[in-house]
């Protein structure tokens, strides 16, 4: 589940985090409201209003921007929010604006020059530990730096029955050429990181940047994060932060429906049970020459109402040619998912305008074979995975 900033701005500064205040806004009305307070809470006489979209990059397309004074902060307020704000992140439509957060100026003069850093938390998965990445080559796009200036991108392994240790966070400062007391706000702010990112169940933890102020403070001025859904019951508090405006339509309806469901750019729908058989019927259409429209994985109970729903989310696109549905009966015989896909493709009727190719393998495979075959409608059916890419070849064709 992604957060908005202000959402992972708030668990961060839960945890001892120093952050960059704000208030959020959704209205220019609000806006200059949330101005007010904060200037009376901070003491702050600029501010920066910053869209608050599920994407990175949002300077680059107009969604950040300083306001030096009250008219400025509504003027601006009320030209990001509801504009379609388009980011190297986002699609050509962008995504819609619903609300401004309004953030104290933290670029004040001071006895040193402000400077950024990159950090983020996360899973290093080929050792299986948790790591930090940090980088001096703040606010840009890391993968910019990678490519570069690799030798600017550092990591540190986070050994799981330790978790973080004072060596490391020292390490990290040091690495940022950081000394005094920046070096200790430096260290202390690390080990509130991590704290923050298992504390909270993360799957990521990105501030881009951070920053050392004039008078050696560090703190997040971004915040991107991501909660790990299987999680989600520890935390009924962050389960209210989702956003579902920010989600696909599909893949919301999919959830509530119980389906794992996950909207790609390809032209053959997918119908699978069991994860790794979705990846392998992936991988079977690339190599048949299309392209997968989604991952759906309709779980062990594939019954009639189940494989309705899961045909309703995959004629939702358009850009879908013909379906693909691979079901290894275990859990569920293959007849009875055979009857789900006769039943459902009837109910639909008209509906299915595109060819379906089945293939169902295990309990009953034999039986399902028959009932497909045998039921009149515009359904081929398929053993072996070979045959199965052979079919599809040949509708897409």
């Amino acid at each position: 589940m992604n957060l908005h900033e202000y959402q992972g701005k708030e668990i961060l500064s839960s945890f001892g985090v120093n952050i960059q205040r704000g208030i959020v806004a959704t209205t220019s009305d609000e806006a200059v409201e949330a101005t007010k307070k904060l200037t009376e809470e901070t003491g702050t006489g600029w501010h920066v209003i910053k869209a608050q979209v599920h994407a990175g990059g949002r300077g680059k397309g107009g969604g950040v921007k300083l306001a030096k004074n009250l008219k400025e902060v509504k003027e601006i307020a009320n030209e990001i929010i509801g504009m379609n704000l388009v980011t190297p992140q986002t699609s050509k439509e962008g995504k819609k604006v619903n609300q401004v957060l309004i953030t104290e100026d933290v670029y004040y003069p001071g006895d040193s020059e402000p400077e950024e850093y990159y950090m983020s938390v996360l899973l290093d998965r080929a050792k299986g530990r948790n790591m930090i990445m940090y980088s001096p080559e703040g606010g840009m796009d890391i993968e910019t730096v990678a490519e570069k200036t690799p030798d600017k991108i550092f990591t540190e392994v986070i050994d799981p029955a330790t978790g973080i240790l004072p060596f490391q966070a020292r390490k990290i400062a040091f690495n940022l050429g950081l000394s005094g007391q920046a070096f200790k706000e430096m260290c202390k702010f690390v080990t509130n990181l991590y704290k923050a990112y298992e504390g909270s169940d993360s799957s990521l933890f990105e501030i881009n940047p951070v920053l050392k102020t004039s008078d050696d403070k560090i703190m997040a001025v971004d915040s991107k994060v991501t909660i790990d859904d299987s999680a989600l019951f520890r935390h009924k508090d962050y389960q209210a932060m989702r956003d579902i405006r920010e989600e696909d339509p599909t893949e919301v309806e999919a959830k509530e429906a119980g389906l794992s469901y996950v909207n790609l750019d390809g032209n053959v729908g997918c119908m699978v049970n069991g994860a790794g058989l979705a990846m392998a019927t992936m991988d079977l259409i690339k190599q048949a020459g299309g392209e997968p429209a989604n991952f759906l994985d309709v779980g062990g109970t594939a019954d009639a109402k189940r494989v309705e729903e899961a045909f309703r989310l995959i004629l939702k696109d358009e850009k879908v040619e013909a379906i693909l549905i691979n079901i290894f009966g275990g859990i569920v015989r293959c007849d009875r998912v055979a009857e789900g896909v006769v039943e459902a493709y009837k109910n639909l009727g008209d509906k299915i305008n595109v060819p379906i190719i089945v293939r169902l393998q295990g309990t009953n495979a034999d039986l399902a074979k028959e009932l497909i075959d045998n039921s009149g409608l515009n359904v081929e059916s398929a053993v072996l995975f070979q045959e199965v890419a052979d079919k599809v070849q040949e509708v897409l064709s």
